[in-house]
C-alpha cells in the first residue's frame, strides 16, 4: 500500500507538481498503526490529474475531487484549496484552488490530521502538530468555536478520534463542543450515523459513551437510552439497546438483525428453537448482552439436529400427498409443529415417522376444530 502510494507521488511530482500522503495514514504511520485509506493532496488541479492518470475520475469537480487506481488500489486525491465561507454549518459556498500546501492544511479539522508524508516517505509537520500526536491530545487548527460552526460534524468527528485513537480532547476543544452542541441539530442523520457507527465499533466505546453523556449530546443525538447500553462488541447490538430504529436510517438487513436479537434475548438464546428460528449470530449477540458464554450458544447450535428447513427430509409436497390436502395455512401450522418437535427430540428426522407425525397432528387439529364448532352450535 505505501509502496503504491509514494509511487503515485513520485507520478504527479515527475509532472512538475507537488504531492504529499495527508491526514489518517500519515498520522497512522507516526503512531505506527497499520492504515489501508490513503488521501492524497496535490497543487495539480483535476483537469491536470485526468491528464496524468488516464483512469482518473473526477468525483466532485466543486471540492477539487479525483480518484485514482493503481495496482488495483484506490486513491483519492485532492487539490490544493482555501475554502470560502460555509453553508448550513458543513458546505463551503465555494473553494479557491492555492498552491501552498500550509493553506491548504490550515482549513482542515485536527491538528493530528495535518502530518503529511513526501514521495521519499518522510514525515512533513508545517503546523508542528507531532506534538500532539505524542501528546495523544484532540485540537482544532483554528479557535474550536470557529472550527464547529465551519463544520458541525466535526464535533462527532473529534470525539470518534479520541475514542478510537484513545486520545483526550483538549479543554477548549471541551468547552466548545458544549457550546456547539446545537448545531448537531441540523447536521444529517446519515452523517450522524456514521460517526456513530464508527464510535460504537471501537473497542474503546466506553469512552465515547462517557464523553457523549459528558458533553451532554445525548439529547440532540437521540441517544436517550444510551444508560441501558450493556457491554457488547458487536455495533448492531448497540443500536438494539438504544431503541432508535425508527430515527436513524437503518438498511433492513439492521433492522431485521435487530429485531431478531430482541426476540432472542426474549425467548432465550439457549433454546434450540430460538437458534432455529433467529439464526445463531443474534443469538450470540444476544447472548453477550444478557451474559450467556458464546461458547455455550455455538454448542447448542452443534448439538441441534436441524438448523434450516431444507434440513428435514420431507417437504410440503410430501405433505400434501400423504394427507391429501391443499398448500395452505395447514401446511404452515404443520410445519411449525414439526420443526419444534424435531428440535426438542420428540420426532426423529426420517421420513415415514415425520409423515405419520404429521398426521397426527392434523387429525388432532381436525378434532379441536369439529369439538369448538360443537361448542358454539350448543351455545
Amino acid at each position: 500500500m505505501l509502496d503504491t502510494a509514494l509511487k503515485v507521488l513520485n507520478i504527479i511530482e515527475d509532472n512538475s507538481y507537488e504531492a504529499y500522503i495527508v491526514g489518517g495514514f500519515a498520522r497512522d504511520y507516526v503512531m505506527g498503526i497499520k492504515s489501508s485509506d490513503v488521501d492524497i493532496t496535490t497543487n495539480a488541479k483535476p483537469k491536470d490529474l485526468i491528464n496524468i492518470f488516464p483512469n482518473a475520475n473526477i468525483d466532485n469537480e466543486i471540492y477539487g475531487s479525483v480518484t485514482v487506481y493503481l495496482n488495483n488500489i484506490r486513491f483519492e486525491i485532492t487539490t490544493y484549496r482555501d475554502d470560502g465561507n460555509y453553508l448550513d454549518n458543513r458546505h463551503p459556498l465555494e473553494i479557491k484552488y492555492v498552491d501552498n500546501l500550509k493553506t491548504d492544511l490550515n482549513r482542515r479539522d485536527f491538528t493530528i490530521n495535518t502530518i503529511c508524508m513526501d514521495k521519499n516517505g518522510q514525515i512533513v509537520d508545517l503546523l508542528n502538530c507531532r506534538n500532539d500526536i505524542d501528546n495523544k491530545i484532540i485540537k482544532t487548527i483554528i479557535n474550536p468555536l470557529e472550527s464547529f460552526k465551519i463544520d458541525s460534524l466535526r464535533i462527532l468527528r473529534a470525539i470518534r478520534f479520541a475514542t478510537t485513537l484513545d486520545f483526550e480532547l483538549d479543554k477548549e476543544v471541551k468547552e466548545a463542543i458544549i457550546q456547539s452542541k446545537y448545531l448537531l441539530k441540523d447536521l444529517s442523520i446519515n452523517r450522524k450515523k456514521e460517526e456513530l457507527d464508527k464510535i460504537f465499533s471501537s473497542p474503546n466505546i466506553d469512552k465515547g459513551i462517557m464523553l457523549i453523556k459528558e458533553l451532554g449530546l445525548t439529547d440532540v443525538l437521540y441517544l436517550n437510552n444510551i444508560n441501558k447500553i450493556k457491554p457488547c462488541s458487536q455495533v448492531i447490538g448497540i443500536w438494539m439497546m438504544l431503541e432508535v430504529d425508527d430515527i436513524y436510517p437503518f438498511i433492513r438487513n439492521e433492522l431485521n438483525l435487530m429485531k431478531d436479537i430482541r426476540n432472542a434475548i426474549k425467548n432465550n438464546p439457549l433454546s434450540f428453537t430460538t437458534l432455529y428460528y433467529y439464526d445463531l449470530y443474534p443469538c450470540t449477540v444476544a447472548g453477550e448482552i444478557i451474559g450467556i458464554p458464546k461458547k455455550e450458544i455455538m454448542d447448542n447450535y452443534r448439538d441441534m439436529s436441524i438448523h434450516k428447513r431444507s434440513d428435514i427430509v420431507i417437504d410440503s409436497y410430501d405433505l400434501i400427498n400423504h394427507l391429501n390436502i391443499e398448500d395452505g395455512p395447514m401446511i404452515s401450522k404443520l410445519w411449525k409443529e414439526i420443526e419444534v418437535s424435531i428440535l426438542n427430540l420428540e420426532v426423529n428426522n426420517a421420513k415415514e415417522e415425520l409423515l405419520n407425525f404429521a398426521k397426527k397432528i392434523y387429525t388432532n387439529i381436525n378434532l379441536e376444530k369439529e369439538e369448538f364448532n360443537e361448542a358454539e352450535t350448543t351455545d
